[in-house]
This record gives C-alpha cells, sequence and structure tokens, in this order.
C-alpha cells in the first residue's frame, strides 16, 4: 500500500499559513529555518513512505501474538521500531538537554501526520511514549527523570498511559486501582483495560504512567494520584533489575490496527508492582489532563494522516480504473466521471483544510509554551483550547467519512481486502473514540471551552477569520473570485459568532443535545477560514512562479471547499439552534424501551 508524504503541502502550510519564520525566532527554536525544516521532512517522509508503509498491509494481516503474557508483533516491526530510534523520530520536540530533537511542535505535527498517515498501527507506540515524556518531563521530581527520561526520549524504552478500567471508561472517578505506600515506594494493585502497548516485543522496558488511589484519598475524581510503574525494575547504575508484578492477560481483537497491541494489563497479582509517585498526591488527573492537549492532538493528526492515504489511495485507484462512458470517451479512466471528481474533491480538500487547523493548533502550542510576553502566551494557550477539541474531533470524522469515501470510489473492489481501501475504514474507526469521543470532544468545546471563559477565545478567532476576509477583498489578482471568497469567510466568520453568542445564552441542556453538531460546524468554518488564507499564498505563489502547479491546484481545491462543503455550515447551525429540543424531547419509552 503505497504512501507518499505531501511535502509540498506541508512546507506551503508552515511557511504560509502558520508562519514557520516566526516560530523559528522563539526561545529555543532559532534552528528551525525553512531549509532545514524541509531537509528533515523530507528525511522523515523517505522513511514513512519506504519504510512504514510497506509494513502497513502486513501488520493488519498478520496482526499479534499472546504467548505466556508476552505479545509478538508482526515481522519487520521491531527492525523498524529499532530504525526509527536510530533515528531521532521516537521524541522529536523534546528538549536536546534529555536526547531530543528540540524541534517545533508545528514540526512534529507535520511528523506525526506522515508517520500516521503510512502506518497507524506502528506510530501509536511512539505516541504514548511522547505522553509518558511529557507527564515525566513536567510533573515528576529529578531522580524519576534521571532514571526514566533519557531511555523513553530516545525509544529504548517504551511509555504508555493506564487510566481505563473495566468499571471505568470515561468516567475516571470510578477508578479502583489502589497504591499503597512501602517506604520509599508504592505497591500498586488493579487491573486496566485498553492499554495500547501495553506489552510488546520492540524495547527492552516498558514505563506505564498508571492512575490510582491512595488509602486515604478523597472519593470522585479528586484522589486519583499518578504512578510510574515499569515493566522491569531499573538499577541504581540504570541497569534493568527483576521484571516488576505487572503482566498481560490478555489483547484485544479489534476492527481495526491489528498490529497495535491493546492490552488488559494486571497489576499486584502476586503481592503488588512497585510503583513511584510523580508529582503531588491526589493530582493524577490533572496531570493526565496537562497532557491531553498533546495527546488528542496526536489523534487529531492520524486522522489527517489516514485521510491524506486514502485519498492518494483512491486517486491512484481512480487515474488507473477503466469502467464505463465517461464525459472523455468510453476508454479514459473513471477519474472522468463527474461523481469520481465529487468524492475525490470532497476528500482532498478537507483533507488539506484539516491539516491546517491541526498544524495551527501545534503553532500555538509552541507560542504558549515559548513566547516570552506573557499576553502573548495567554492568547495562544486560549487558541490551543479551542482549536484541540476541533483538531481532533473533526479531523478524525472526517478520516472516517473520507476512508468510506475511498472505498466508495473502488466500488466493488472497495470492498475487497486485497485493494487496502477497507483497512483505512477499519484502523481509521477507532480515532473517534479514544482519547475522547467526539462526543466528549464536542462537550469539552463548548463546555470548557466556550461558556466557562465567556466566548473569549472564540470571540479572537472571529476577529482573524474577519481579517482574512478584509484581506480577501483587497486581493486584485485574476487568479481568483476575491468577492466571493472574502463574502464566504465573512459568513463563515458570523456562523461561528452566531452560534457562540448563542450558546453564550444558553441555561438548560441544548447545548449538550447539539454540541456534536456544534463542534462540525465550527470544524467546516475554520477549514473555510484556513481555505481562504491558502487562496491568498497561492496566489502571490502563481505571481512569483514559486510551485505554480501546487498552486493553481491549491485555488481550484479552495473554490471546490467553499462551493461543496462550506454550505453545510448553515444548515448545521439551523439544525443546532432549531433541533436540540427535539433530541431532548426523546425518552426511553421512545424507542421501545420501558423505563
Amino acid at each position: 500500500m503505497s504512501y507518499s508524504a505531501p511535502l509540498n503541502d506541508m512546507m506551503f502550510v508552515l511557511e504560509d499559513l502558520c508562519d514557520l519564520d516566526g516560530v523559528s525566532k522563539l526561545p529555543g527554536l532559532e534552528d528551525a529555518t525553512p531549509d532545514m525544516i524541509s531537509a528533515i521532512l523530507e528525511e522523515a517522509g523517505k522513511f514513512a513512505g519506504q519504510v512504514l508503509a510497506p509494513l502497513n498491509v502486513i501488520g493488519d494481516q498478520k496482526g499479534l501474538t499472546l504467548t505466556d503474557g508476552k505479545v509478538g508483533t508482526p515481522e519487520g516491526w521491531a527492525a523498524a521500531y529499532h530504525q526509527l530510534v536510530e533515528m531521532g523520530w521516537n521524541s522529536p520536540t523534546t528538549d536536546p538537554e534529555h536526547g531530543g530533537m528540540g524541534l517545533p511542535a508545528v514540526v512534529n505535527a507535520c511528523i506525526q501526520e506522515m508517520f500516521n498517515g503510512a502506518n497507524t498501527a506502528f506510530q501509536l507506540c511512539s505516541l504514548l511514549t511522547q505522553g509518558a515524556i511529557e507527564a515525566i518531563e513536567g510533573y515528576a521530581e529529578d531522580s524519576l527523570k534521571e532514571t526514566y527520561l533519557p531511555k523513553l526520549v530516545t525509544g529504548e524504552w517504551t511509555g504508555t498511559m493506564n487510566l481505563t478500567e473495566p468499571q471505568a471508561g470515561s468516567d475516571l472517578a470510578a477508578i479502583r486501582s489502589k497504591a499503597e505506600p512501602q517506604g520509599d515506594h508504592y505497591l500498586v494493585s488493579g487491573q486496566k483495560i485498553y492499554i495500547t502497548y501495553g506489552e510488546h516485543d520492540m524495547a527492552e522496558n516498558i514505563i506505564h504512567l498508571v492512575l490510582a488511589r491512595l488509602p486515604d484519598a478523597p472519593a470522585g475524581v479528586k484522589g486519583i494520584s499518578l504512578f510510574v510503574v515499569p515493566k522491569f525494575l531499573v538499577n541504581a547504575d540504570g541497569s534493568l533489575g527483576e521484571r516488576n508484578d505487572v503482566r498481560c492477560v490478555s489483547i484485544e481483537h479489534k476492527l481495526g490496527i491489528h498490529a497495535s497491541p491493546t492490552c488488559t494489563l494486571a497489576f499486584g497479582d502476586n503481592g503488588g508492582a512497585t510503583g513511584y509517585l510523580v508529582g503531588e498526591p491526589n493530582k493524577g488527573l490533572q496531570y493526565m489532563f496537562a497532557m491531553m492537549n498533546s495527546a488528542r492532538l496526536g489523534v487529531g493528526l492520524q486522522g489527517v494522516g489516514i485521510a491524506e492515504h486514502a485519498t492518494q489511495h483512491a486517486i491512484n485507484y481512480a487515474m488507473e480504473r477503466k469502467q464505463g462512458g465517461t464525459p472523455e470517451g468510453a476508454e479514459a479512466t473513471i477519474m472522468g466521471h463527474p461523481d469520481i471528481r465529487r468524492m475525490l474533491g470532497l476528500m482532498k480538500a478537507r483533507t488539506e483544510a484539516a491539516r491546517v487547523i491541526a498544524y495551527r493548533a501545534a503553532r500555538s502550542l509552541d507560542y504558549a509554551h515559548r513566547a516570552t510576553d506573557a499576553d502573548e502566551k495567554a492568547r495562544h494557550q486560549r487558541r490551543v483550547d479551542l482549536l484541540i477539541p476541533i483538531a481532533k474531533g473533526w479531523s478524525t470524522e472526517l478520516g472516517i467519512e473520507n476512508a468510506s469515501l475511498g472505498v466508495q470510489v473502488h466500488g466493488g473492489m472497495g470492498y475487497v481486502e486485497e485493494t487496502g481501501a477497507a483497512q483505512h475504514l477499519r484502523d481509521a474507526r477507532i480515532t473517534t473514540i479514544y482519547e475522547g469521543t467526539t462526543g466528549i470532544q464536542a462537550l469539552d468545546l463548548v463546555g470548557r471551552k466556550i461558556q466557562r471563559d465567556g466566548g473569549v477565545a472564540a470571540k479572537e478567532l472571529v476577529a482573524d477569520m474577519r481579517a482574512s476576509a478584509k484581506a480577501l477583498g483587497e486581493q486584485t489578482s485574476a487568479h481568483a473570485d476575491w468577492a466571493m471568497l472574502c463574502a464566504t469567510i465573512m459568513d463563515a466568520a458570523d456562523t461561528v459568532e452566531d452560534l457562540t453568542d448563542w450558546l453564550l445564552a444558553q441555561n438548560g441542556s441544548e447545548p449538550l443535545a447539539g454540541a456534536v453538531t456544534i463542534l462540525e460546524c465550527f470544524g467546516i468554518c475554520l477549514g473555510a477560514w484556513a481555505m481562504g488564507d491558502a487562496a491568498i499564498s497561492a496566489a502571490t505563489r502563481l505571481e512569483q512562479s514559486r510551485s505554480p502547479a501546487h498552486a493553481q491546484a491549491k485555488l481550484k481545491i479552495v473554490h471546490f471547499y467553499m462551493k461543496n462543503v462550506l454550505p453545510k455550515a448553515a444548515s448545521l447551525s439551523a439544525t443546532v439552534k432549531g433541533g436540540a429540543g427535539s433530541v431532548l424531547d426523546l425518552t426511553a419509552a421512545d424507542f421501545g424501551v420501558e423505563a
């Protein structure tokens, strides 16, 4: 299943839509020049296309083995992981002081998209490790950092996040795992489920971050602490000691991502797994949520990556398959069919819009972490908080939609596993569920991110959208219908502002009923904003004869988006304001269930 990293579009977005030049002026990122970043992304693209993509089908078909608690990955998996580690791709943003590459988050977004697009099941291992690194780096005491960070950063060891239990899914208040004090450490016991890469054969040690309760912990989410629990204990000299009291008791048989081990882990069956407290007692959930922006952005980039790969796959098929009469003649490929072009247009336009939203969220992460001006840091943190649920929720939903359209483009052959189109759909399906379902992202958007701050971040975003619309109206070249683009972006800004005002005026449950629809509407409108900005940059590049083929195609995709994607936003807004009550009116009895 071939994959080619969309390097031209990535650099276009970085340079023209995410101000890579400005990012490179932030403290610690001075080396992130366009030439250096282009070279780095080219190498990452080669690794994605030449190493990871060929393993994608192998992993899907061969899956995993579980023997005596040991998980075996498919042939080639461990070798590819060791190559990734040697090339330094495991943790690109980590400070060089700890062995990382020190790249901007917005550049890492490109790398994550490529690796996820090529092989989502493989890249999940590094995604979880990066989350563990962030937690330990941000909240653990120095001794834990010294013991665990160096080898997590290099990838010699991998990391996991252990939240979910059989009785505690999204409701983490129901966690029952325990941690008993034992001198300088704790004995952790309990069961965790859905632990990605909780056991595997690619690294010599696995460092589990585990949520558990201390004996005197208060009830609910305020009584959860975070612990480092290694698979193998670490001796004082850094060598590995005896096996800890944690084991994999089963792996899930899943719809997709077959080569990513989703484990049930048992802690403390033989007296207690040795663990070490991270930070302060009873603040574990707070620490985990501090990592959620990066984790959820990472899953959003899975959606973008799968959407891109599914689009490439469908385009390649459409350019080769001859079927039926087309406007170009009976011998032409199915690319000549208008409906094929409609589907491919939807796939490509939405993917490119989602890419910009995700990268802009990552760019704001860079500013929120590194800007020297307090007001600028705060404004970008508000932007991050607002964009993350959209980047996660909208991108993963469209990843599924793109993969489904990809099957449709293939016709009957798409429903046959040999073509590979179905794997994209199966792999994409989980992305709207883990790290918080689309419904949870939507509640986060309307509750924590809009209602709680009185719409401040949303209104700042609207102001930026209107500034883009104004800039579109001032364009004079003949490369696009600037008046139309100005009007459509202004309409998109009005829709976002109108829904924000509606949310702020509500006191009941209507926002909860309409939350997912609001998230989709925001995603489409922000996608239009991204496309409007892309049109100005593409026209400028045409004037300068820079990448003219890419720029011309970009302008056509922008026009397609405004005419075929953005109009849905108006109907979604109407659904939110007019349909929420009908959702709340439904009861169990209306579904044939006795209360």
